[in-house]
């Protein structure tokens, strides 16, 4: 078993001895989703992967905030954001922007990437090690600034 699903199994746990049920809800949606693709894929997950479902959920969170916040809907709007709170728990710490930069560098100058055309080929090395501590919109805007 990954060890991050783990540890939202660990903080489930937690969550119902607390009587928080927020938290409890959100970690069940999590692992609902991991369980879906389990099920689904007949596999058993690994860290990677769960960080990549994390990423996406955290990503999905911050669209309904923004579209809340758009519809004048705060209330619904604090709530994702509590979402999104209990999920980064369970991401790796975020990169900072120069972190990010010499990821995308030392990419850049590992494949020999000249431009836009070789934009694939940097992002197939930066994504596994940026996934789930960077937002991958971030760091594709940044690659395409250095190469282009």
């Amino acid at each position: 078993m990954s060890e991050i699903k783990a540890k939202l199994n660990a903080a489930v746990k937690d969550a119902m001895r607390a009587k928080d049920k927020p938290r409890l809800s959100t970690l069940r949606l999590a692992t609902s989703a991991l369980k879906q693709i389990e099920v689904d894929e007949r596999i058993e997950l690994d860290d990677t992967r769960v960080l990549a479902i994390l990423d996406k959920m955290v990503k999905q969170r911050k669209d309904s905030v923004e579209q809340f916040t758009q519809g004048n809907r705060d209330d619904l709007a604090r709530i994702e954001l509590a979402e999104i709170e209990v999920l980064k728990e369970f991401l790796p710490q975020a990169m900072g922007e120069a972190e990010v930069e010499a990821i995308v560098q030392a990419a850049i100058s590992e494949t020999g990437a000249q431009g836009m055309k070789d934009m694939g080929q940097v992002m197939a090395i930066v994504k596994p090690q940026a996934q789930g501590r960077a937002d991958m919109g971030e760091v594709s805007k940044k690659v395409k600034a250095l190469l282009g």
